[in-house]
């Protein structure tokens, strides 16, 4: 195979240039995940972009301005000099994109689907994995684009590193050796961009492919959009680009629907041909024909890190494997929920003192209710999850960037896959313990919409910290401080048992829905196995800013409006008549001469009970008997669709409780007092068994349904959500009360 011709020049496309709405250069970082790509954006702009040491962290495209190499000198840049616009893109393996992320990827790389095209594309290479990560550097080249080579990384390439001079004469194209996380490399790097945005000269590189596969290619070159064509080597790189592409199953979104009717025909017509393979082995022959010349010993395999082997050995054992991560994951749990306490209470006192405040400020009313209770209230309820979440993605960071949650992926891939699933689907359903909000938004970094969708039907199942209160108030109430055995107390056991069964309910979720309602074929686990490294403490941090903020937007802003419209619900309509107190009164009810039953005397019915949401937990009642609740609790689960935890308030008001939460012992003492017709108690262990059961499958979160329709862009999903997570809990919660009464419980 011939080395393909040197550099030529080659005219910039109107299109692209008609498209393009500013005269700012735009320079494009690419390279497979894992590669140093963020650090490097960082150490060329200043930005704090998120750095981490899985495959996948950057999820959206990022923007900054290059530091000019004077900056980079120490001295001030001069205000003549142009500014450079940076642009961080997702990692991808290849062009041939799946995933949104790699999509993005795509698109800023080819200036399609309103982006830019870029004036330069910095390809970011794993210097330790030359030959994997040089195949995306061909599709760059391949489409006539301005590129500079990165070899980051070169610190790790302790033998044998690959020479920045033998890869420029290869491809044609400036080539720099980095080191991003020490800024090695970094003031050469930055004034190679800036050479390479002032020389005209384009590289004119391409590769012969076999004579059937080129006939193709001018058929399809033919077929391209109008304002794609004129241009002779793009049209043939497109062409080649659309064809290793295009499928029947693909989900690219934007194709012309002629090109994707062409490429259909050309794959159609192929017949025993596999127009995948030519494509793929004529470019890794290239690899594997010039690699010796890059480095003496071949690469074709990533070089052997024997630290980080001897540690797989046991982290990826079956067994040995398993067991440590559960331990680790029982670790982390004992501790998010005991650190996270005393922040917790004091967000509470913070915003129980704003109450106060408010109360002594304002003059009662409307006005003063809605500030308090709604404003407030609702802001409280955002607030108060932050603790914990902020907690849990700190050691989901530190797992990150020390490489272990690969080995994660990896591990859990055994089971994931029984259920149609890879492993990389346990990262955002392991974050769903925290929250479903940033859990859902983190299922952009998996490759098929078909594997997303199914993830993100089933993380709102993992017992997520709004779900603790609620199950601390109903086991401290109704299940005695009793201990098994003599030793195992049978409240913890009981919110254990929650967890797995909301684990095992997932998983189980997870297999029937992935072979009904979200069929699609299975692909295979592709991840890299980065190696060991220590933790980066200031990366961590800003992970934990960024998904805290992402909290905020994305469940804040809904929570704190279904607050406002719960506070609304059990509030109208005002009825100054109304007498807001509960008696405890009884009188004498004779049946029959022999027996005498003591019942609740009658009393007036509360504001609560005349409310809009009183009425609307009376007209549901019949529903939820059968269950084992009562209005009250039909009440609560109406407020519960603001937040989860809001049941618990709700309740509150429900019995005349201000301010209670799962620890008020007032609350407690109410639930467990509270009578029925017949004088026995009207909440039991069996109905609070019910409860939580049905708490653990609903779907009682409107910000969850509020994300699952932005990442899905249709309102049916979100509604498909709702009707099966409220089928299954109504459901598995009739059949444990009923069940349990039938067993004489």
């Amino acid at each position: 195979m011939t080395t393909p011709t040197s550099a030529e020049r080659t005219p910039r496309g109107a299109p692209d240039d008609a498209a393009r709405p500013s005269t700012t250069p735009l320079v494009l970082l690419l390279g497979n995940p894992n590669t140093g790509k963020t650090t490097l954006f960082n150490r060329l702009t200043g930005e704090n972009a998120r750095i981490g040491n899985y495959p996948g962290i950057t999820v959206e495209r990022r923007s900054g301005r290059l530091k000019g190499s004077e900056t980079l000198k120490g001295a001030s840049r001069g205000a003549s000099e142009p500014a450079i616009e940076v642009v961080d893109a997702p990692g991808t393996y290849s062009l041939a994109a799946r995933s949104p992320e790699e999509q993005l990827a795509l698109w800023s790389a080819l200036g399609m689907a309103d982006h830019p095209r870029p004036d330069l594309c910095v390809c970011v290479v794993d210097a330790g994995q030359l030959a994997r990560n040089l195949y995306l550097v061909l599709q760059v080249l391949e489409l006539g684009q301005k590129t500079v080579i990165a070899l980051n990384m070169i610190d790790e390439v302790t033998s044998d590193p690959p020479s920045p001079s033998a890869v420029s004469e290869l491809f044609g194209v400036p080539c720099v050796a980095t080191d991003a996380r020490r800024g090695s490399g970094m003031l050469e790097l930055t004034q190679v961009i800036e050479r390479a945005l002032g020389d005209s000269a384009r590289p004119s590189f391409r590769l012969p492919y076999p004579a059937a596969l080129e006939q193709d290619l001018t058929e399809l070159a033919a077929r391209l959009p109008a304002q794609e064509r004129g241009d002779r080597g793009r049209e043939r790189a497109l062409a080649l680009w659309a064809l290793s592409s295009i499928e029947s199953d693909d989900e690219l979104e934007g194709i012309d629907p002629e090109l994707r009717a062409a490429c259909l025909a050309v794959r159609a017509r192929a017949g025993s041909r596999d127009i995948d393979r030519e494509i793929i082995a004529t470019r890794y022959a290239f690899i594997d024909q010039h690699l010796p010349r890059l480095v003496r010993r071949s690469q074709s395999h990533p070089p052997k890190r024997k630290t980080s082997e001897r540690i797989d050995r046991v982290l990826l054992h079956p067994l040995y494997g398993f067991l440590i991560f559960v331990s680790l994951m029982l670790i982390v749990f004992q501790a998010l929920f005991s650190w996270s306490d005393p922040a917790i209470r004091l967000v509470e006192l913070t915003f129980a003192g704003l109450d106060q405040l408010t109360t002594r400020v304002l003059p009662a009313g409307v006005f003063h209710d809605l500030l308090s209770k709604g404003v407030i209230g609702g802001v409280g309820n955002v607030v108060v999850f932050l603790p914990q979440i902020l907690l849990l993605f700190f050691f989901i960071g530190i797992l990150e960037d020390s490489g272990y949650m690969a080995r994660v992926a990896f591990l859990m891939d055994r089971i994931m896959k029984a259920l149609g699933l890879h492993g990389r689907a346990f990262v955002p359903m392991l974050s769903g313990f925290a929250c479903a909000v940033p859990a859902i938004l983190a299922t952009r970094t998996m490759e098929q919409r078909r594997d997303r969708l199914l993830t993100m039907l089933v993380i709102p199942l993992m017992t997520c910290s709004a779900r603790l209160p609620v199950y601390t108030l109903i086991i401290a109430a109704l299940f005695p401080p009793t201990r098994m055995f003599g030793w195992l107390p049978v409240q913890g056991l009981l919110m254990i048992a929650m967890y797995l069964f909301s684990v095992l309910i997932t998983l189980l979720a997870a297999g029937v829905l992935g072979r009904t309602v979200v069929k699609g074929r299975r692909i295979p686990l592709i991840l890299e196995l980065p190696p060991y490294r220590l933790p980066s403490l200031r990366g961590t941090l800003k992970m934990m800013w960024q998904r805290a903020a992402s909290f905020l937007r994305e469940a804040g802003t809904v929570i704190l409006v279904c607050t406002i419209a719960l506070w609304a619900l059990l509030s109208f309509p005002r009825n100054s008549h109304t007498v807001s107190s509960t008696t405890t009164d009884t009188v004498q009810v004779s049946t029959r001469p022999a027996q005498v039953l003591e019942l609740p005397a009658a009393h007036a019915p509360t504001p609560i009970e005349q409310s809009y949401g009183g009425r609307l937990g009376k007209a549901i009642e019949p529903a939820l008997k059968p269950l084992g609740f009562d209005w009250r609790i039909g009440v609560g689960l109406i407020g519960a669709f603001a937040a989860r935890e809001v049941f618990v308030s709700t309740l509150g008001l429900v019995f005349g409780i201000g301010d209670a939460d799962e620890h008020s012992t007032p609350l407690r003492e109410r639930i467990q007092s509270e009578r029925g017709p017949t004088g026995r108690a009207l909440y039991t262990p069996l109905a609070g068994l019910s409860l939580m059961i049905f708490f653990a499958l609903s779907c009682q979160c409107m910000s969850t349904l509020a994300v699952v329709y932005r990442e899905t862009k249709k309102l049916s999903w979100p509604a498909f959500m709702f009707v099966y997570m409220t089928s299954a809990a109504y459901v598995a919660s009739l059949l444990v009360y009923q069940g349990g009464r039938l067993l004489g419980f």
